[in-house]
């Protein structure tokens, strides 16, 4: 993607889009006639592009605990042990950008710039779904304009609908001409680029569809049609490259997680049921794209070995630094502060059209399963030999033992630090190999895994009588038992 806006200029953009809020009356008085009264379209689009990115780390930062990629190096992590904790930070900074998009669109539509709209509306529906994989159903129809502080609460399914429509909406306005307002570079993911907005929208599209393959209203069809018209190629994927050289919150959260880890801030370290996954522990076979995720260990008892956390256990005795797995700076995800984010990929849309086309296309589906592999593999720059041999071998790729299984355990993979992972593991109801609760799992949820997050102490406080009675053991609408 070429990034020619300084990131000075972009955090610029940013506060401006933050600064222009309404005031009361009784501030009328100071009010200057002569100025702006919303932000620029264009600084909404920067903000609502970086700060979609920063949601998926701030959602995947949570989530990946959730999952058992990552784990806390301290026993009895809140998150690793699924605790009843308020996690604030998502839920606001998912309604600012939606509340940004909805102002944009509605510039858009009053300045004719109907590419604006299109982005604006795909943004939109993408911010929901992390918002309703978080949260199950949460104010939306009265949220983003509201006039009062108790906005009423939207079922998961009728926002669901909402976020297709809007996908349909992003792609027609897409088609149309731009209009007189370039967007350039002020879209930090595509530069503009209404072909690969398209092909996004129908990617998401296709994400969103699968995630009813538990109801009997999924349809395989229309999710193998979304798959045909999204990523062609890795090239196209959905992702957003940060900036280097303007101080830490402009540079990719992975690597500064990674750094801050060195330094001993310590986050990012794997889970052992992630590293075990990958080292052959759990299925017989090495899985080559552990070396370019993590290091084996350089102190400690284990030198040369790959060592992982159980979650909600901690590291035990491990010193701080190089006894176990973590994101180490220099790996692929965090290979430096403008190392691409991903949100969306050509790999993950080859594990949708594999479990899509399962029941109605096996030939199909076993392909795309097979290119799912290589194309996360090439992704992360695994040589072509390694990953023939990988491919080779039985636990693989063997035919007569091809199923939902063998996909979902590779999408485990090429997931990594994706927020659609979790619901991948509520849809297959956290199937996997090995998998197991938490040390110190928290009691309320009874032995069970946990199916959304509570809602925030902010909305607890101010919007209780508008709250759905729900435990973290209630489940979003297409999460049936």
């Amino acid at each position: 993607m070429n990034m020619k806006f300084s990131i000075k200029t972009a955090l610029v953009l940013v506060m401006t889009s933050l600064v222009f809020v309404s005031c009361d009356d009784f501030l009328d008085i100071n009010t200057n006639p002569n100025s702006s009264t919303e932000a620029p379209i264009n600084g909404l689009m920067t903000r609502v592009t970086l700060e979609s990115a920063r949601n998926t780390s701030r959602v995947a930062g949570t989530t990946s605990f959730f999952v058992q990629q990552f784990a806390s190096p301290n026993a009895a992590g809140s998150a690793d042990t699924h605790d009843n904790v308020s996690y604030g930070n998502q839920w606001t900074m998912l309604y600012s950008v939606l509340g940004d998009a909805a102002d944009m669109i509605i510039q858009a539509e009053e300045q004719e710039l109907p590419h604006y709209s299109g982005i604006g509306k795909i943004i939109t529906a993408y911010n929901l779904s992390l918002l309703v994989s978080m949260y199950g159903d949460v104010p939306y129809s009265e949220a983003l304009f509201a006039e009062t502080f108790n906005q009423s609460y939207d079922s998961s399914a009728d926002i669901y609908d909402d976020m297709l429509r809007l996908l349909s909406e992003g792609i027609a306005e897409l088609q149309r001409p731009a209009g007189d307002t370039p967007i350039g570079n002020s879209d930090y993911f595509y530069s503009g680029d209404p072909a690969s907005w398209i092909r996004t929208a129908h990617a998401l599209r296709a994400r969103f569809l699968n995630h009813y393959s538990k109801l009997p209203s999924y349809d395989p069809t229309a999710v193998l049609a979304a798959v045909d018209n999204a990523f062609r190629s890795n090239a196209d994927d959905f992702q957003m490259n940060f900036f280097a050289g303007e101080g830490t919150a402009a540079e990719n959260a992975w690597y500064r997680l990674a750094v801050n880890n060195a330094g001993l801030l310590l986050g990012g370290w794997l889970s052992e049921n992630f590293v075990d996954h990958l080292k052959g522990e759990t299925y017989g076979v090495v899985d080559p794209r552990i070396e370019f995720i993590t290091a084996p260990a350089t102190v400690g008892d284990r030198i040369g070995e790959y060592v992982g956390v159980r979650n909600g256990a901690g590291r035990g005795s491990a010193p701080e630094a190089n006894a176990r797995a973590v994101l180490a700076v220099g790996s692929w995800y965090a290979s430096g502060p403008t190392a691409p984010l991903q949100i969306a990929t050509y790999a993950e849309m080859k594990f949708i059209e594999a479990e899509a086309a399962l029941s109605v296309n096996p030939a199909r589906a076993y392909l795309a399963y097979e290119a799912g592999i290589r194309a996360h593999m090439e992704k992360l720059g695994v040589p072509q030999a390694d990953i023939d041999a990988y491919w080779n071998e039985l636990e693989v790729s063997n035919p007569l033992d091809f199923g939902i299984d063998k996909i979902m355990k590779e999408k485990y993979v090429a997931t990594f630090l994706l927020p659609e992972t979790w619901n991948d593991a509520r849809r297959y109801d956290y199937g996997y190999t090995n998998f197991q609760l938490p040390a110190n799992h928290n009691p309320a949820l009874n032995g069970e895994f946990l199916r959304t997050v509570r809602y925030p102490d902010s909305e607890v406080q101010r919007n209780s009588e508008q709250m759905p009675d729900k435990t973290m053991l209630s489940r979003i609408f297409w999460d049936t038992p």
